[in-house]
Formats: C-alpha cells, sequence, structure tokens
C-alpha cells in the first residue's frame, strides 16, 4: 500500500494488535499463535504463494469445531475493525485519499465559475436543491447495533489520537479505552438471535438520526452556505432545506406480513415521540445560553414582563413540547394518559424560533443568532415533528384484491378480470363520485381488511407525518387510480402523492405508456397533487435482465418519462429504488448521478439509502456530512453541467449490448436446468436464513424458487461465495457483440465522453476486483455435485473473460486505475475474508452433513464477516 494510505495503515495495525492482546487475554497464547499463523498464510496466498495456499487449506480444513468458531470470530472483528479504520481514514486529518470532506462539493462550484454559469441559474438551482434520502431495512446490515455504538466509540478515539499537542497520559487513556471497547466487542455474540421486528428497525433509524445526522446536518448546511459564499459570493436561501429524510421502517409492508397497521401507528408515535425528546434536549441548551434581556417588541409582546424574555419564551414551548412527550410516552406504552397533545405541528416550534432569531438579529446579536438557534430551525426544517417522514409501500395485487373483493360483493364482477379500460372507466367514475364506495355492513377478508386499516392509518394522521405512496410491481395505469381511490375511501383528506414503482425490464419499457395513460387521464389530472413521483426499481430489473440490459432500460425509461412530463407540463420526481451493490444499482453515489439522464434531478433527488451503506455513509457525523456534501455537488452539476445526450450510434450500441447481454443472462439463469442447484449448493442461498437479518421474509413466496427469492438475498448468496454472479453475468457477450458490429474504438469514445456508459465500465471493475476465481472454485470443488461442476467452471471462464475485456476498454488497462482508494481498500481486507470463505465451505460441508447449534453460529458469523469484507453487500 502506498505511503498515503500510512495512516490507515498504523490505525489498522493498532486495532489489529489491541483484538489480538484480547484474544491472547481471553483464550491464551495458542489460540492467537494459531489466528497469526493463518493470517501470514492468507497474506501469503494472497501474493500468489501456491505453497502457503496450499498450507491454508489444510490448516483450515483441521480445525475442530471449537477452534473454527475461535478463528471465524476473529477474523470477522479484525474485519469490523479494519472497517472502522477505513471509514474514519476517509474524513482523517491525514487522509490523502481525494475523499477530503469539502474538496468534491468545492470543485463542483468552480467548474460553476468556469463553466460561465449565471448567478439567477445557480440561484434557481439552490432554491430548488432538494435531496430527499429514504432510509429502508432491507436486510443486509448484520452488524448488531451494540456492536456498531462501539465502533462509533473507537472511531473517536481514532479522531482523538490524531490530535496536535496529545498529552502522554491523554493517550494512555484513549488506548485504555480501545482496549476496553476491543474487549467488550470481542466479549459480545456477533450475531443476533431473533429477527428485529419493524419496530425495532425503526428505532434503528431513528438512532442513526440521533446519534450522527442530528449534529451532521446543520454542520453541513453552514458548510454549504460558507463555501457559497466563499466561492459563488451568494448564500443559501433563508427557508432552505437541503435535505430530508424519508423512511420505509415500519411502512413497507411488500411482503412482510409484520408491518401492520397498527405497526405504521407505532413506528408514527415513537417517531415524534424522539423528535420532540430531542428538540427538548436543544431547547435546554437554548435556555441556559440565551440569558440576554435585549429584545424585540414582537418577542416582548409574546414574553410578557421579564428581564430574560428568551428564556421565558423558550421555557413556555419547552413545557408544550415535554406535555406532548408525557402523552405520547403513555400513548406508546399503554399507560393511563398523562401530558397533552399539544404540539402537532413542526410551524408551533419553528414559529417561536424564528421569533427569538429575529429579535436577535435587530438587536445587534446575529452572532449568537447563528450559533445553537440557528442550528436549531435547520433541525426542524430538515427533520419535522417525525424526525423522518414515513412512505407507505405496498404490492399493485394487494390493492386489485381489495377492489375484487369490493366489486363481487356488490355484484359488479370480479375487478380483477376485468381488462384495463373497464378498471380505467370504473376508477374513474368511482373517484369522482361523492358517495362512499365501501358498503356500510360489509364484512371483508382479513387480508382486505388490513389494507383498508392501512389506509385508514394515513387518513387518520397528518400529512407531515407521510412521504409518499409506492406501488411494487405496478404495470398498468389502474394501479395508480386503485390507490387514489382507497385513499379517497379512507377519507383521507391530503392529497397523499401516489408513485408506481417499475421493477421488471418490461414494467421500465413500458413506463411511459402507462404515464401517459394516467396524464391523459383527466379524473387523474384532478386528483394527483402538484408533482408526479416515479420509482425507478433498480434490483428487480437486475435480477430480471442482468445488470447491463437493466441500466440501459432505467436510463431509457428516465429518459423518456422526463420528456413525457415536460411535455405534459407536469414536474416529475424519480425516485431511485438503488442498492449498495452494482447488482442493485450501487455506485458511488457522485458517479451514479452523473449518469443519469439530462433533466432528470431538475425537481430534485429522492434516492433510497439501504441497510450496511445507511452505517457506512451516515454512521459518524463527519462521514455523514461528507455524504451529504458529495450529493449536493452531484445534483448541481447534474442540473447546472449536465451529461451530454448520447449519440444516435451510441443508443444503437447499447442496444445491442443489452439485448445479448440479456439473452445470455436468461439463457443461464433461466434456461440452463443445472442452474438453481448450482447455484443452492454453490452459496449458503438455503442457510441465509438461520441469519435473522431484517424483519421481512427472504422470499416472496415460501415455496418458490429462485424466481421468488428477492433481490437482496439473490445478490447476498452471490457475494459469499466472491463469484458476484449478478452483477456481470452476460457483460461480456453484450460489449463483445457490440465491439465486433461497431469496433473497440467506438466504445472507448463513448467512454470518454458519456458517463452513463463509463459509469457502467467503472462498476464492473469494482466487481472484478471484488470476485475470486481460486475461491468460487473451492466452493464447487468442495460443495458441489460433480455433474453440476461444468457450469462453475463455465461462469469463472466468463468471468476471466469479461475481466480481461474490461481491463482492455480502461484507459489504464487495470481495474480500478483511476479508483486506487477503492482498489487499496479492497486490497486491504482480501488476506482477511479469504480465511473466513474456507471456513464457510467447512462449515457449509460440515452443516449440510447434519450439523450442530455451534456450527450454525459459526456459519452465521462468517457470513456477517464475509459481508464486512466485501463492504457493500445488498
Amino acid at each position: 500500500m502506498s505511503d498515503q494510505y500510512s495512516a490507515l495503515r498504523s490505525n489498522v495495525s493498532l486495532l489489529g494488535q489491541i483484538l489480538g492482546h484480547t484474544i491472547e487475554q481471553a483464550l491464551g497464547a495458542p489460540a492467537l499463535e494459531k489466528v497469526e499463523a493463518i493470517r501470514q498464510l492468507a497474506k501469503s496466498s494472497r501474493t500468489g504463494d501456491e505453497q502457503a495456499r496450499e498450507q491454508l487449506l489444510n490448516e483450515l480444513h483441521r480445525l475442530s469445531d471449537d477452534e473454527l468458531l475461535l478463528v471465524v470470530r476473529a477474523f470477522n472483528q479484525f474485519l469490523n475493525l479494519a472497517n472502522v479504520a477505513e471509514q474514519y481514514h476517509t474524513v482523517s486529518r491525514h487522509a490523502d485519499t481525494g475523499f477530503c470532506q469539502l474538496d468534491p462539493l468545492k470543485q463542483t462550484l468552480k467548474r460553476l465559475k468556469q463553466g460561465n454559469i449565471g448567478s439567477e441559474q445557480i440561484a434557481q438551482a439552490l432554491a430548488k436543491l432538494d435531496i430527499n434520502l429514504v432510509l429502508t431495512a432491507h436486510p443486509t446490515e448484520v452488524t448488531r447495533r451494540t456492536l456498531i455504538n462501539k465502533h462509533v466509540q473507537l472511531s473517536d478515539c481514532l479522531d482523538k489520537l490524531e490530535l496536535d499537542k496529545l498529552l502522554p497520559t491523554e493517550r494512555t487513556q484513549l488506548l485504555a479505552r480501545m482496549r476496553q471497547l476491543i474487549a467488550q466487542a470481542w466479549h459480545t455474540d456477533e450475531i443476533r438471535h431473533s429477527r428485529p421486528t419493524p419496530l425495532d428497525e425503526a428505532k434503528w433509524g431513528f438512532a442513526v438520526i440521533e446519534n450522527s445526522l442530528w449534529q451532521a446536518v446543520p454542520e453541513y448546511v453552514r458548510e454549504l452556505d460558507t463555501l457559497l459564499q466563499q466561492e459563488l459570493n451568494m448564500s443559501l436561501p433563508a427557508s432552505a432545506r437541503p435535505v430530508r429524510f424519508t423512511s420505509w421502517m415500519g411502512g413497507d409492508r411488500d411482503g412482510n406480513p409484520y408491518v401492520t397497521a397498527e405497526v405504521t401507528q407505532s413506528v408514527l408515535e415513537h417517531g415524534r415521540w424522539m423528535a420532540l425528546d430531542l428538540y427538548i434536549r436543544d431547547l435546554n441548551q437554548l435556555i441556559n445560553e440565551l440569558s440576554m434581556h435585549q429584545a424585540s417588541e414582537e418577542l416582548m409582546a409574546l414574553s410578557g414582563p421579564s428581564h430574560e424574555p428568551y428564556r421565558q419564551v423558550l421555557k413556555a414551548l419547552r413545557n408544550d413540547l415535554q406535555q406532548t412527550h408525557k402523552y405520547l410516552e403513555a400513548k406508546i406504552t399503554g399507560q393511563p394518559s398523562r401530558g397533552e397533545n399539544r404540539i402537532t405541528d413542526i410551524k408551533q416550534i419553528i414559529n417561536v424560533l424564528q421569533m427569538c432569531y429575529r429579535s436577535l438579529c435587530s438587536n445587534k446579536m446575529a452572532v449568537i443568532a447563528d450559533g445553537l438557534l440557528q442550528d436549531t430551525i435547520v433541525r426542524c426544517r430538515c427533520f419535522g415533528l417525525q424526525l423522518s417522514q414515513l412512505d407507505i409501500r405496498q404490492d399493485s395485487d394487494k390493492h386489485a384484491q381489495v377492489l375484487a373483493e369490493i366489486s363481487q360483493y356488490l355484484e359488479l364482477g370480479d375487478y380483477c378480470a376485468w381488462d384495463e379500460q373497464t378498471k380505467l372507466a370504473f376508477l374513474a367514475k368511482e373517484l369522482a363520485n361523492p358517495r362512499p364506495l365501501l358498503p356500510r355492513h360489509w364484512q371483508p377478508s382479513e387480508q382486505t381488511q388490513e389494507v383498508l386499516d392501512t389506509f385508514k392509518v394515513i387518513a387518520d394522521n397528518p400529512a407531515d407525518n407521510f412521504g409518499i405512496y409506492i406501488i411494487s410491481m405496478a404495470r398498468q395505469a389502474s394501479d395508480v387510480l386503485a390507490v387514489k381511490l382507497l385513499l379517497k375511501e379512507a377519507g383521507c383528506a391530503f392529497n397523499m402523492p401516489v408513485a408506481p414503482l417499475f421493477e421488471t425490464l418490461d414494467d421500465l419499457n413500458r413506463a411511459p405508456e402507462v404515464m401517459r395513460t394516467l396524464y391523459d387521464n383527466k379524473v387523474y389530472r384532478g386528483v394527483m397533487g402538484e408533482q408526479q413521483y416515479v420509482m425507478i426499481g433498480y434490483s428487480d430489473s437486475a435480477k430480471d435482465a442482468g445488470m447491463m440490459a437493466a441500466g440501459w432500460a432505467q436510463y431509457s425509461a428516465m429518459e423518456s418519462l422526463v420528456a413525457l412530463s415536460d411535455d405534459c407540463d407536469i414536474e416529475l420526481v424519480l425516485f431511485h429504488g438503488r442498492g449498495g451493490t452494482v447488482g442493485r444499482g450501487g455506485a458511488p453515489a457522485a458517479q451514479a448521478l452523473r449518469s443519469q439522464p439530462p433533466g432528470s434531478l431538475k425537481n430534485g433527488l429522492r434516492v433510497t439509502e439501504q441497510g450496511e451503506m445507511i452505517r457506512f455513509k451516515y454512521g459518524l457525523a463527519s462521514v455523514a456530512k461528507q455524504s451529504l456534501h458529495l450529493y449536493v455537488g452531484a445534483v448541481l452539476e447534474g442540473n447546472l453541467l449536465p451529461p451530454p445526450q448520447p449519440e444516435p450510434q451510441w443508443r444503437e450500441v447499447m442496444a445491442v449490448i443489452s439485448e445479448k447481454s440479456c439473452e445470455h443472462y436468461r439463457a443461464i439463469v433461466r434456461g440452463n436446468k443445472d442452474f438453481v442447484p448450482y447455484f443452492r449448493s454453490a452459496t449458503p442461498e438455503q442457510e441465509l436464513g438461520k441469519l435473522p437479518l431484517g424483519s421481512r421474509p427472504a422470499k416472496r413466496n415460501p415455496d418458490g424458487g429462485v424466481e421468488s427469492l428477492r433481490a437482496i438475498p439473490w445478490i447476498f448468496a452471490w457475494s459469499q461465495n466472491r463469484l458476484m454472479l449478478p452483477a456481470w453475468l452476460g457483460a461480456y457477450q453484450g460489449l463483445a457483440a457490440a465491439i465486433e458490429e461497431f469496433g473497440e474504438q467506438h466504445l472507448a469514445l463513448m467512454s470518454q465522453q458519456w458517463p452513463f456508459f463509463r459509469t457502467r465500465l467503472e462498476m464492473l471493475e469494482m466487481v472484478f476486483c471484488k470476485a475470486d476465481s481460486w475461491l468460487s472454485a473451492y466452493y464447487d470443488q468442495r460443495l458441489v455435485a460433480s455433474h453440476l461442476q461444468p457450469l462453475g467452471e463455465q461462469l469463472r471462464s466468463e468471468l476471466a473473460q469479461a475481466t480481461a475485456l474490461i481491463k482492455e476498454l480502461s484507459p489504464e488497462h487495470t481495474l480500478l486505475g483511476h479508483q486506487p482508494w477503492i482498489r487499496e481498500s479492497i486490497a486491504l481486507r482480501n488476506p482477511y475474508t479469504d480465511p473466513l470463505n474456507v471456513l464457510q465451505v467447512e462449515l457449509l460441508k460440515r452443516v449440510r452433513a447434519g450439523g450442530s447449534v455451534a456450527l450454525d453460529n459459526a456459519l452465521m458469523i462468517t457470513m456477517a464477516g464475509i459481508a464486512a469484507g466485501m463492504r457493500n453487500t445488498g
């Protein structure tokens, strides 16, 4: 590793030494010696030492069950500590990774100046800046929350160790604290023993806000404003809310029977309770700080005669917050009613705080107003009264089944059997009809009642509690009108935005046609609201057609939807359902946004942040600020310096790549009779069910095959055996066909001039750096029946072909030559992930032959450790 990473090497070494000392203290010197011997063999194996590799395999194969657990735990913990060091390094004072906190945004602002973008244009872009980050509970966060908290504290210790003029006693105390934290982690069970409930997941989301984002957001807004003043001589608008947060935790009921109407209501109450708690803490600080007596007439009129009018006013507000807090606490815990429900709108808090702000400024105390008071105002705007608004998501079939039950009860026929035009006519008529559709004394089925209860929860809560309603597997315009009708029937007094989610390849291709039908429907235009949201599904489209075909379908759909909405004078907001991995649309945030069609960000950015990526991007306040600055820079650049429109021939190239890659992908995944049994034996797919990742079942249909497997476990399983198949299968066939027809030089030109195409290739480069054929072959050798092994050999041969081709197309003719930080990051973890892969094979072999609870636990720890090594697993 080069000298620029010496600080990272040093921190990894320090954490590793402390872990080694902990293991030695807990289990004795022989245990540590065994772990160290395996670590050295793994490092030598990584350099190409075949003898060391053979020794490594033999050593791990000979381990007893107890020794297996020890080694698995040691390497899992080491990878977690390496991730702590790496995450901290991105914001370290000694980092030189190109990720320095404000540099990307500074560079963007300088490019805006150099591009002669007018100040009025920039001001308009800033006024419309709206980054909506949607936190989801997709089950790829394998690390327990108690361990995450210890890792955060370790990051704080690393930060303090970098301080200049640190006293020897202070350094000794910090190192002692680090030894305590690592010992606590070692003696803590790494694996949950029960699945989290949807409420547990929601609480985890609230904890991310409390522990990191609550501090990071106002600091980020202040830094953004300062940078704008320095670079462009302009400020953020006074009412700016450049970032806000939404959650799916407790609202996403698609395939999750545990997310009920009752759970959704409970999550809403917990969110408001937590928000009030945080605002009360801020007010306590403000009351301590704002002891001044000079005040405006406006404030004095509210405070009455007082020598400390700010404290007087803020204490009254705090009392209202405390009364509401007690009211909610009693409701949540089922205790007798206490307090009063006084604070029901965030404006009740903002109005008082802004009055204090105006008063301070008018009395020449702006320096005070721009401190904690301004931070709290920013928090009110960005977090609201819920910390995060709640999206509701449900499958389109569930709504259709409700309407079918109603139509049959009313003897109108079976809604599900009607054609699309009949459905649209019925829905439009009922939407325009003021009388209720639901029969008064009708007793629906339990499933239908649950859907109706969800709509009632929406209707019974304020509009500000919610984000949007997402329809999974939306295929027709009637799917959207059906939700609008059910909202009306529930008595919803506000216009909740409804977003179709286009997920499969066919659905993406038909998305413009579906939206045209909606836009042409006068009844829908009357109930649509101010904006139209459309969600683009990245994971299921990639699972359906392969990464290359899905990527082009996503781009084409977005491009057509933007043009259509502009033609119809409709403000379109695209919602990106990206995951952390390449197979689920994942890519570095700025890179991904710059590769989108021109105009696709002009009405804001709405994007999912999923699984473990929430922790990696927002788990530390300093890292969270960096992530937010990256988003701001990319959105401003996308709107003011948009990428070029693709040339006609580039579209032809992509059409060939898409067709040929999809054809091959489906031939393997759907057409090869050996694929499913190979998948299930060569990966831990069947054993993943033992890992209590999230509240949602791994399959939409418990009795279904691979086709019913959710995109996340599909990706997770292939990342475990290091074949990474969903992220690249079909890419070689598509690219090779395009080279044959158009020539390699044409693709090289596309890579130079078109960010969309360059991003596809860079995503593949990252995948190929993480893939590992010798490990995949070892899984086959030990776990796969001989008659299925030729398929594995074929897939690894294709992986080698694809890797060679991507290297050839890369400007540096190497993988990630332009992104050395990512390459170094992968290389850092590989020697510690390799033993876990080999151990996982051994454990799968033993478990499948008839295992034990101890072996199951060890197997689950290998899954968690490999996930830590791969970083973005879902």
